[in-house]
């Protein structure tokens, strides 16, 4: 039996303060998401952010909370049980956070009292980000490793450019375009300082060094999180025939006076509005979930910057959440990774 473990970046237990407050601890206590030297980190952990944040951001979660929770956590519960369902009886698929519950540690075990043979690792970050992609990673290399019998894992790629990720994408976006008849569509990406870009630069320098350093991906930046996000968006641009003019990109959430990556998605939305865009739908292709950032940040919060500035309508895209081609995309994805563990060397000749 194969055992599959999706794992996405986590979410508080509670839309309250106290359970934010453990939340943000534990996220923002990762090095690879503060990159900072453990004294300054702790500072700014234990100065600035924890005593203040947790109750702005509480109040920001309860404007999303459902009847089943956080959104962030049941869609991805959905999204496994639908990738489970079309994987059939010879997989075992678990899902954890990387952050909060369920946690990764849990999962593992789970899919080991199973008795699967491997497991079978997808990240749910389309594009490749230290403070992400590679933080989930360290972490579960370590709690894997610290096991009596360390399980075999294997791990599936950035899907920032995979066909079944961006047809999802593109399938849920294209009627709810039709219907809405933007005046320009922003892709809206979550954003990262510009200094964990240039670590990822193969081939320094390279990253943020010219205007057009993203306007494809080459070796140098084949890793880079900010040209990858403007390759899923030409990508996407493409699948939904929309022309140059018709769609732009920005990076959102920025936290801190570090520089982050740009342009800023609110900065963006203004600029949008004071141009004569009076009707703007966002996608946020850097999210398979809704979440957040997704629903309280764009969806409230830029909505009404968006008004304000003299726009009159912002529609939010959802993301691909448990879409039944996602499902199918993410059970072709693992399907690949076994197939390609299992083959078998040629015989010499």
């Amino acid at each position: 039996m194969h055992g599959a473990l999706l794992v996405n970046l986590g979410t508080p237990d509670a839309p309250t303060t106290g359970a934010v407050r453990r939340y943000l601890r534990e996220f923002l206590s990762d090095p690879r998401v503060i990159d900072l030297p453990a004294v300054p980190r702790a500072l700014l952990l234990y100065g600035v952010i924890l005593p203040f944040r947790p109750q702005k951001s509480a109040a920001a979660y309860r404007a999303i909370w459902t009847e089943r929770g956080s959104p962030l956590l049941f869609h991805t519960e959905d999204l496994r049980d639908a990738v489970a369902e079309r994987l059939g009886p010879t997989w075992r698929v678990a899902m954890a956070m990387r952050y909060g519950n369920p946690p990764l540690g849990e999962a593992i075990a789970s899919l080991q009292q199973a008795g699967v043979d491997r497991i079978v690792v997808l990240p749910l970050y389309p594009q490749y980000a230290s403070s992400s992609t590679g933080s989930s990673l360290e972490r579960l290399y370590a709690l894997a490793g610290a096991l009596p019998v360390t399980p075999p894992l294997q791990t599936v790629p950035d899907f920032y450019d995979h066909p079944g990720f961006l047809d999802a994408a593109a399938a849920i976006a294209r009627p709810l375009l039709a219907e809405f008849q933007p005046d320009h569509v922003l892709m809206s990406f979550h954003g990262l300082p510009e200094r964990q870009i240039r670590a990822t630069d193969l081939r320094p320098p390279h990253c943020l060094t010219a205007p057009d350093c993203c306007a494809s991906i080459v070796p140098a930046n084949r890793s880079c999180y900010r040209a990858q996000s403007y390759a899923t968006a030409r990508l996407l641009a493409q699948r939904l025939e929309l022309g140059p003019d018709a769609t732009s990109v920005s990076f959102q959430s920025r936290l801190g006076r570090t520089p982050w990556i740009k342009p800023w998605t609110d900065e963006v939305l203004v600029a949008l509005a004071r141009r004569g865009v009076r009707r703007l739908a966002v996608m946020c292709p850097s999210f398979v979930a809704d979440c957040l950032e997704t629903l309280e940040e764009i969806g409230i919060r830029a909505d009404a910057s968006f008004r304000q500035a003299g726009g009159e309508a912002l529609t939010l895209i959802p993301c691909v959440n448990s879409h039944p081609m996602w499902a199918s995309a993410v059970a072709g994805m693992l399907r690949e990774a076994v197939g390609e563990q299992l083959a078998l060397p040629s015989p010499p000749s």
